[in-house]
């Protein structure tokens, strides 16, 4: 399973992802998010995005990845479906080449625009394998 939406918050939208190590959890995350705004799977990649962000923590990487995702859809009307990602978590970078296309109203099924993830009741763990929650402010 790489992703699943959980019922913890009343007002927005939460998921956990998972992934056998960090690159692919965080694109787990990436995929989660943007089904919430549209469906994915009606995507083409015609256009990518080399994509670097850092962090403190595996928390705040993962909140600056999301939310840097989230730019590029305001800023370029941009979705993507495919995440080619790398995590170095000792320097706490992530690099990633995103696959996707501008959203077109006609022809994709949007859903819930997404304001931006949050910090609340973040967690990334590791057991068998990694697992991140994400709570996203609608």
């Amino acid at each position: 399973m790489k992703f699943e939406f959980v019922d913890i918050t009343t007002s927005d939208v939460a998921f956990r992802a998972y992934g056998k190590d960090l690159s692919e959890l965080f694109a787990n995350a990436a995929l989660a998010m943007f089904e919430v705004m549209i469906k994915t799977d009606d995507l083409q990649e015609k256009v990518f995005r080399e994509i670097e962000v850092t962090g403190n923590d595996l928390e705040s990487l993962m909140f600056n990845w999301l939310n840097e995702l989230l730019y590029y859809s305001d800023a370029e009307n941009l979705a993507f479906k495919s995440f080619q990602v790398t995590v170095d978590e000792k320097n706490l970078i992530v690099r990633a080449v995103c696959k996707g296309e501008e959203i077109d109203q006609a022809r994709h099924e949007t859903r819930t625009p997404i304001k931006s993830a949050t910090y609340h009741k973040l967690k990334i763990k590791k057991n068998d394998k990694w697992m991140t929650q994400v709570i996203l402010d609608i």
